[in-house]
C-alpha cells in the first residue's frame, strides 16, 4: 500500500459538537500522510520524472502530504461514502460550494459547517494536499514532493511565467500568485527573455535585457535575487508579460496526482486500524473546483483511477468549473496554478470520449458529472467538451458522463452585497459582479451522481449550448445579441481570452517543454446565445434567468483604472438590474422592460419564481429542499433592484 503511515497531528470535535441529523456528531482529524510509490509499477508510469527521484532501500519514491478528514463520531451513522475534495491552491472550498457556508476573505484553519448539507447526509469529507508550491500553513494544504535528479543534482531547464498585473509595481515574484517560485538558476542569465503584449493574441514585444534584472528592492537599492525580478519603470496594469528563464528546481509535480489516488484507495480498501474509515466505506467520490476541476480531468486522461493493485479508486468524479482544459499538473517545471499561459495545460484532449479513452482501456472508469459556469465558456475552452475541436458539430453524448452548463453565472457562486473588487490578482470589474447563486444546481448534481453510482439511476440528460439548436454561438454573435443598455461597454471579442493549438517542442511527449510555446491556429470558441434581455438561453436556467430582475453575464470588462479595458476579468460576471418603472427606464433609454412592466407586485414575482424552481425539481436538476433557497435568493435580488441604485458603478 503506497500510504505507509497516517500520522495524526490533531483530533477534535467538529462544529462545537453540533449534531447533524441522523449522522450525529462529527470529528475532525488533521494528519500528515507518508507515501512510498513504486516507479516501476505500471500504475505509476504516466508520472513525469518519477523514475528520476531518489529511492529508498526497497526502490520506492517517498513523499508526504497534508490531510484532513471529517467523519461521523459513530461510523455506523454515516452513509458509507467519502467525498474527497482536492484543495484549490491549498484552500478547502467545498463548504462554500455545497454547504453554503459564508466565504472568509482570507483562508483560515476553521472549516465552517454552513447548513450541513453533506454532514446531514452522513458523508465522510476529506481533503488531500497535492500541490507542491503551496505555501503551507494551518489554513493551506500542500505536498512535500520528491525532487527529480540527474547525476545527483536537481535538473535545470526552461520555464515560462506569464502574468497580467492590475496594479503598478516594479518587482514580481517568479510564481503564479503567491506560491513557492521556481528560482532562477543564474541571476545574470543572458538568454532569459521578457516580452510584453497588449492582449492575448497580440504580437509580443521584447523588453531589452538591460531594462530588467533578477532582483528585489531593499533599502532603496536593487539586490540580486533568484526568486524575484525587477523591471525598470515598472509593470503596466493591463499589459501581459511573459518571462522565459532557466531554473534548477525540479519537483516531481505529478506526485500530487498519486497522492490523490492513493489516499482515496487507502481509505476505501485498507483494513488496518490506522485507516479512520476502515470497514465504513463503500463508495468514493472526488470533487475539484476550478484549478482542481482541471486536475481531475487530467487525472482521468492519464488513466490514474486504478491503484498499484489494479483496483478502481473513485466511483464518481465531479470536476466543477474546470472547463475544457487540463493543466500544468504532470510535466517538468509545471506550475499547477497557471491557467492562461500557453503550454501543457492547453493540450487536448478536450471532449469527454477522448478524455476517458485511456481510462476505459485500462478499466476502472468512474461516472463523471462536469458542471461549468458561463465564465468557462467565455474564456474560450469550455465548449470543446461537447463541440468538435474544428467547430463543425456537436459531439454525441458520452454514456458515462454528464455536462451541465449553469447559464448566466460566473466562476464562483454569486451573491449580495454588490461588489466589483477582490477578484483574483487584485483585478477589478467595470460593473457589479454576477449575483446568481448556482449552488442549488451543484447540490442536485452531487445527489444525482450518488444515486447513479450506488443505485444505477441515471441523472437527467446533459444541458449545455448546442450548435444544432442555435443555442451555441460565437462570442461576437452573443455580444451582438446584447440589448443596447445605456453606458454598457462591451469587451472586444477579438481580444478576449482564447486558446490555440500549441507546439511545445520535440520532447513534449516526455513532459519536457521548449519555451516560449509556439502557438498555432485558434480553437473555435462558443458561448450561449442570449434572449432579448441579454440573458443566456443554453444550459440550465434558474429563475434568475426565466423570471429575471437583471441581465446576468458570464463576463465583466476590466475596470479602466486597471488597464486593458477591452479585455475581461477572468472568472467574473456582471449584474445589470432592470429599472423599477417604465418611466425610469424610458428616461434612461433602456430597452429592457422594467420590473413594474414584468411583475404586478413582489408576491406575484415570487410565486412565479417558486413555480419555475419546482419545475426544475420535477426535472431533477434541483432538490425539493432547495426551492426555498432559490425563492429567498430571488427575493433578495428583487429588493436590491427596487432600491433603484445606479445600474453601472461610477
Amino acid at each position: 500500500m503506497p500510504v505507509t503511515r497516517l500520522e495524526v497531528l490533531n483530533r477534535e470535535s467538529f462544529a462545537d459538537g453540533e449534531s447533524f441529523g441522523d449522522a450525529g456528531r462529527y470529528e475532525r482529524i488533521d494528519a500528515r500522510l507518508h507515501f512510498a510509490v513504486d516507479p516501476q509499477n505500471p500504475a505509476n508510469q504516466a508520472i513525469v520524472d518519477l523514475a528520476l527521484a531518489p529511492r529508498d532501500d526497497e526502490g520506492r519514491v517517498r513523499f508526504t502530504s497534508d490531510f484532513c478528514l471529517l467523519r461521523p463520531v459513530d461510523p455506523t451513522h454515516g452513509n458509507r461514502r467519502l467525498f474527497l475534495e482536492v484543495p484549490n491552491r491549498g484552500r478547502k472550498l467545498l463548504n462554500g460550494q455545497l454547504n453554503r457556508a459564508a466565504a472568509s476573505p482570507t483562508p483560515t484553519r476553521e472549516i465552517p459547517a454552513g447548513d450541513g448539507f453533506l454532514y446531514r447526509r452522513g458523508y465522510a469529507v476529506g481533503w488531500i494536499g497535492w500541490q507542491w508550491d503551496v505555501v503551507r500553513s494551518d489554513a493551506l494544504m500542500g505536498l512535500e514532493p520528491p525532487i527529480a535528479q540527474q547525476d545527483g543534482k536537481p535538473i535545470s531547464g526552461q520555464i515560462a511565467l506569464r502574468f497580467q498585473p492590475s496594479q503598478a509595481h516594479t518587482v514580481h515574484l517568479l510564481a503564479d500568485r503567491v506560491h513557492h517560485p521556481y528560482p532562477a538558476a543564474d541571476t545574470d542569465e543572458a538568454d532569459a527573455t521578457l516580452t510584453v503584449r497588449d492582449f492575448d493574441d497580440d504580437a509580443p514585444r521584447t523588453i531589452p535585457r538591460d531594462q530588467w534584472r533578477f532582483a528585489r528592492e531593499e533599502g532603496g537599492s536593487l539586490v540580486p535575487d533568484t526568486e524575484h525580478f525587477w523591471l525598470d519603470g515598472g509593470f503596466v496594469p493591463g499589459k501581459i508579460y511573459e518571462l522565459v528563464y532557466t531554473t534548477s528546481h525540479s519537483p516531481v509535480v505529478g506526485a500530487g496526482l498519486l497522492a490523490i489516488r492513493d489516499i482515496a484507495s487507502f481509505l476505501k480498501y485498507d483494513a488496518t486500524p490506522e485507516n479512520p474509515l476502515a470497514g465504513a466505506l463503500d463508495f468514493a467520490y472526488g470533487f475539484g473546483v476550478s484549478q482542481d476541476g482541471r486536475l481531475l480531468r487530467h487525472f482521468l486522461s492519464l488513466g490514474l483511477n486504478l491503484d498499484e493493485e489494479g483496483r478502481q479508486v473513485f466511483d464518481g468524479l465531479m470536476p466543477h468549473v474546470g472547463g475544457g482544459r487540463r493543466g500544468e499538473f504532470n510535466h517538468r517545471f509545471a506550475q499547477p496554478s497557471v491557467q492562461y499561459t500557453p503550454g501543457f495545460g492547453h493540450l487536448g484532449p478536450f471532449d469527454d470520449a477522448s478524455l476517458l479513452e485511456r481510462q476505459r482501456e485500462l478499466g476502472g472508469c468512474p461516472k463523471v458529472i462536469q458542471t461549468n459556469s458561463s465564465a468557462e465558456y467565455w474564456r474560450g475552452d469550455c465548449a470543446l467538451t461537447h463541440i468538435d475541436s474544428d467547430g463543425s458539430r456537436d459531439l454525441p453524448p458520452d454514456p458515462e458522463t454528464r455536462i451541465y452548463h449553469f447559464a448566466g453565472t460566473q466562476h464562483g457562486p454569486g451573491g449580495l452585497p454588490l461588489h466589483r473588487e477582490n477578484a483574483a490578482d487584485g483585478a477589478k470589474g467595470r460593473y457589479w459582479f454576477n449575483t446568481l447563486d448556482y449552488t442549488p444546481l451543484l447540490r442536485a448534481a452531487l445527489v444525482n451522481l450518488d444515486t447513479w453510482v450506488s443505485g444505477g439511476d441515471a441523472p437527467p440528460e446533459s444541458a449545455h449550448p448546442r450548435l444544432a439548436d442555435g443555442t451555441a454561438v460565437s462570442r461576437a454573435t452573443a455580444l451582438d445579441g446584447v440589448p443596447p443598455i445605456p453606458g454598457l461597454h462591451l469587451p472586444d471579442p477579438d481580444k478576449i481570452l482564447r486558446i490555440r493549438r500549441v507546439d511545445l517542442g520535440e520532447r513534449a511527449a516526455e513532459g519536457i517543454g521548449a519555451y516560449p510555446t509556439v502557438e498555432g491556429e485558434r480553437y473555435p470558441s462558443f458561448v450561449s446565445a442570449v434572449d432579448a434581455d441579454g440573458n443566456e438561453i443554453g444550459g440550465l436556467r434558474l429563475p434568475d434567468l426565466t423570471v429575471p430582475v437583471s441581465t446576468l453575464f458570464g463576463w465583466n470588462p476590466r475596470a479602466p483604472e486597471t488597464g486593458g479595458e477591452d479585455l475581461i476579468v477572468p472568472m467574473q460576471g456582471t449584474t445589470l438590474f432592470f429599472h423599477r418603472t417604465k418611466e425610469e427606464r424610458e428616461a434612461a433609454g433602456d430597452p429592457r422592460p422594467s420590473l413594474e412592466e414584468r411583475y404586478p407586485d413582489r408576491q406575484t414575482f415570487l410565486a412565479r419564481v417558486r413555480e419555475e424552481a419546482e419545475r426544475l425539481v420535477s426535472q431533477r436538476y434541483v432538490l425539493a429542499e432547495d426551492v426555498d433557497i432559490i425563492v429567498a435568493n430571488a427575493a433578495a435580488r428583487y429588493d436590491e433592484a427596487m432600491k433603484g441604485d445606479p445600474q453601472i458603478p461610477s
